[in-house]
């Protein structure tokens, strides 16, 4: 599309250099530019101001902008700028237009839980037929971009040849849909179910069912579950109001285990990892006879039955034939949405995205590996594209010149067109290429390669069977593993930014490995998405994070004076608190000829723990200002019960004090330092308390005393084991150290390798606690020992040694455990073991 079509269709004024270029890619960050010459920033304006970082994107090459806001044009003598009153609607506007020239079918998918799951799943089951091979083949949303911004991304993508087009909506509050409807427009739509997500946003459940319906006010086909009595009554209604507003009706098409429906679900029958499905199906035009039919789907789990038959239904509603159905359905493979990032041996990270292979996907994978500063090398080990529906030669010849783009050492591809396709990639003297025929030539040789501290990206599409060469290169350790979902993370992080005023400033607390999480890996994202500090308990936690490519500032909060020479050479900022830590700091500094360095001065307001008195301030206000050699980078303190409602007069009385007292150090000083005082607790509950800059930290990794603002964060870490071993034990029997654990009925008990040297709390045995396991609770029997425990699985028939065990995470939260354990969730989070391995996973 040209900027001249662009700025009719979004009402655009032209202002800087003119042209009519073409534009192939819409860019809203400026740190993913990898086609600067065809490429428009879109300035939007959320919780950063896209205007500010116009001249990054002016510096990587980028000339076409979309603005709201008025520009120096001297600045960018060489750009052309689009502006608009707003940039998020004209970029929706400018998806809904281009969307109307489309004329392929669309299906829109919406509902609390599932969209992404069926999305993927209907891929899986459609891409390949003939039908839908024609052209482009089929396009769907990448990942999970179903929002107000995810959804015109993906609309962008869509080419007038593709044959079908699979996109998510999902919503926060009303008003969002229809906007969402303007530029999806399905011609198909599926609901999958209705949950407690985005509760917040609506009156009850009813409403929030009304708003997602709107998506489907031009659909002329909708299927959902008649089980869900809210979503059928629902239904109907809204049937009926379009019938009353249109002539074309609105064919349902639903399915129902209860009631009769255009696929009743007979019966759902386990068979070891499988299901059958026995139906009877009624196709919409009643004049067709009934049959019966089957399938046998890969899957126990309820959610990703329900997900199937969702599937099974659209493919119905396609015509598709019963035979090619069935057949399609036993192949379906989980989805997992996700990408990892594992250690490796060798100092290594190794990150696993390869539940799909796609240009689009595999943008995105190539992005997040661009985010890993940590390791300045960095390996992309890449397939042969399946499906992908474009001409190999073209579509390799891309494939190279983006990866050119990146900061990539070397590429390892695996698969014939690959191969076929070596000269596009060995042109680019940036990265060494190297080939292999199959995942299994590679195997044979990889003892011949060097993998060592290094980032690694696996992309490949599921048929070169690449877990095969992560469980090669990951490190081998502990099978009980703390899943952390970096997703959630920045979700939690923006939660909070978002109770800021403009111009507001964060701090984000790392210290104690992240709340025992990780710290390079937290800290990466957090730099990645923009915090203004981050802080560290210790000088070694600063150092480590430095030697890993942490360039933002750090703020060491209990420094030992004999590591503040280290501390200077690594561009670590010490926490100031009393005289004899002040002198000492200003003594090593003046040896090493430091001028100017920033500190950061503790106010002691009645926490009585670290900090300057007030009876000391007028001493600091002598010494401070005549210190050449230390400059104040902020004043601080700390609340003592800001989370609790029976304190708040004690943190009203904690922020008088530290007003005046860091205004009367200000005033000495003869300059303004940035003030903080909030914690976690102090951003949502007092927020007249912000002052320059707030510190979040536990709320970032999902735990909140606030009840309002829990329901809103999101678990970031689970912790998993597996089952080791499974024994029958009769009545009589006892289980574990000091026969603790009696058998009181015949049993089936479970050893689970987690104990109290991984951080499972002794006092957890005996029946205190619980996991899960298939989502059912296991009490834990007998003392938990050092390295495993045991727990009781009797009834639960279908559990196998090697299955997954839940620990904690979203269904039994860390707060539970801390219950269990009369103590707080900092005290379990951080007193996971070192040796318990961290995986991150990015949805």
């Amino acid at each position: 599309m040209t900027i001249s079509r662009i700025k009719a269709f979004c009402k655009a004024s032209l202002s800087g250099l003119e042209n009519d270029s073409e534009i192939i890619e819409l860019l809203i960050d400026s740190r993913k530019v990898t086609h600067p010459a065809g490429a428009i920033f879109i300035a939007l304006n959320g919780r950063r101001n896209g205007h500010d970082f116009i001249g990054d994107a002016y510096e990587k090459g980028v000339r076409n902008f979309l603005i709201s806001e008025a520009i120096d044009l001297n600045k960018f003598p060489e750009a052309c700028f689009l502006t608009v009153p707003d940039t998020l609607a004209a970029l929706q506007l400018l998806a809904a237009q281009y969307r109307a020239s489309l004329h392929f079918p669309v299906v829109g998918i919406t509902g609390s839980n599932g969209k992404t799951v069926v999305k993927e799943l209907l891929y899986q089951l459609l891409h390949d037929l003939p039908v839908y091979q024609k052209g482009s083949g089929i396009i769907r949303s990448p990942k999970s971009y179903n929002s107000q911004i995810g959804v015109p991304l993906t609309i962008w993508l869509m080419q007038p040849d593709h044959s079908l087009g699979i996109v998510e909506a999902g919503i926060s509050q009303p008003g969002e849909m229809e906007l969402l409807e303007k530029m999806i427009r399905p011609d198909i739509g599926i609901f999958t179910n209705i949950g407690e997500a985005h509760n917040e946003g609506f009156m009850n459940t009813r409403q929030k069912i009304n708003e997602k319906l709107k998506l489907f006010i031009h659909t002329k086909q909708l299927i959902y579950c008649k089980d869900y009595p809210e979503i059928h009554d629902s239904m109907l209604q809204f049937s009926k109001q379009l019938s009353n507003a249109s002539p074309e009706k609105l064919q349902l098409f639903t399915w129902s285990h209860k009631s009769d429906a255009n696929l009743k679900i007979l019966s759902t029958t386990t068979e070891g990892q499988q299901t059958r499905i026995n139906a009877l199906f009624q196709a919409t035009d009643s004049s067709e006879t009934a049959r019966s039919l089957s399938i046998i789907i890969p899957y126990t789990d309820e959610a990703y039955i329900e997900n199937a038959i969702h599937c099974w239904c659209l493919m119905l509603l396609l015509g598709i034939d019963d035979a090619i159905i069935a057949a399609k359905m036993a192949t379906l493979q989980a989805v997992a949405m996700r990408l990892e990032l594992r250690h490796g041996d060798n100092n290594c990270t190794i990150i696993n995205d390869t539940y799909n292979s796609d240009l689009t996907s595999f943008k995105i994978a190539l992005d997040f590996l661009e985010q890993q500063k940590h390791h300045k090398h960095k390996t992309l080990i890449v397939s042969d594209m399946l499906q992908v529906g474009r001409p190999d030669s073209e579509l390799y010849e891309e494939i190279a010149a983006i990866i050119s783009q990146h900061s990539i050492q070397r590429v390892i591809c695996i698969g014939p067109a690959l191969g076929r396709h070596k000269a596009f990639f060995r042109k680019y003297k940036k990265y060494r290429s190297i080939f292999f025929k199959t995942t299994e030539d590679f195997l044979k040789k990889i003892h011949l390669i060097t993998f060592s501290q290094e980032a690694i990206l696996l992309k490949g599409a599921r048929t070169f069977q690449f877990e095969n060469i992560e469980k090669i290169l990951e490190q081998k350790i502990h099978k009980t593993i703390l899943e952390v979902n970096l997703s959630a993370i920045t979700h939690n992080l923006n939660l909070y930014r978002s109770m800021l005023k403009k111009g507001t400033k964060l701090m984000a607390m790392v210290k104690a490995f992240s709340y025992g999480n990780g710290n390079e890996e937290i800290a990466n994202l957090l730099q990645f998405e923009g915090v203004d500090y981050i802080a560290v308990a210790y000088t070694d936690e600063g150092v480590s994070l430095r030697k890993a490519g942490i360039t933002i500032p750090i703020m060491v909060m209990s420094p030992e004076p004999d590591s503040f020479d280290r501390m200077i050479s690594w561009k670590l900022e010490p926490e100031i608190f009393n005289m004899h830590s002040l002198k000492r700091f200003t003594d090593i500094a003046s040896t090493l000829g430091v001028m100017h360095y920033p500190i950061h001065i503790k106010l002691d307001t009645g926490m009585h723990r670290l900090g300057f008195t007030e009876y000391e301030i007028d001493d600091l206000g002598k010494i401070l200002p005549n210190n050449m050699h230390a400059k104040v980078a902020s004043i601080f303190s700390h609340l003592a019960g800001s989370d609790t409602v029976l304190l708040d007069d004690f943190t009203a009385l904690q922020s008088s004090r530290f007003e005046a007292m860091s205004s009367q150090l200000t005033d000495y000083l003869g300059y303004r330092p940035i003030r903080h005082l909030s914690n976690t607790a102090g951003i949502s509950r007092h927020k007249s308390l912000h002052f320059d800059m707030v510190r979040l930290g536990i709320g970032l990794y999902g735990i909140d005393a606030n009840e309002k603002i829990q329901k809103r964060l999101q678990p970031i870490s689970t912790l998993k084991t597996i089952i080791a071993q499974i024994k029958e034990l009769p009545v009589g029997e006892t289980v574990g150290y000091s026969r603790k654990g009696i058998i009181n009925r015949a049993s089936r008990i479970a050893t689970v390798a987690i104990g109290y040297a991984d951080g499972y709390y002794r006092s957890f045995g005996n029946g205190k606690a619980y996991m899960l396991v298939n989502g059912k609770p296991a009490n834990v029997i007998g003392n938990v020992c050092m390295d495993m425990c045991m727990i009781d699985i009797t009834g639960m028939e279908q559990v196998n040694e090697g299955d997954e065990v839940i620990v904690f995470g979203e269904k039994l939260p860390v707060s539970k455990l801390a219950q269990w354990a009369d103590t707080i969730p900092y005290e379990i989070m951080t007193g996971i073991s070192q040796r318990v391995k961290r995986v991150y996973v990015n949805d």
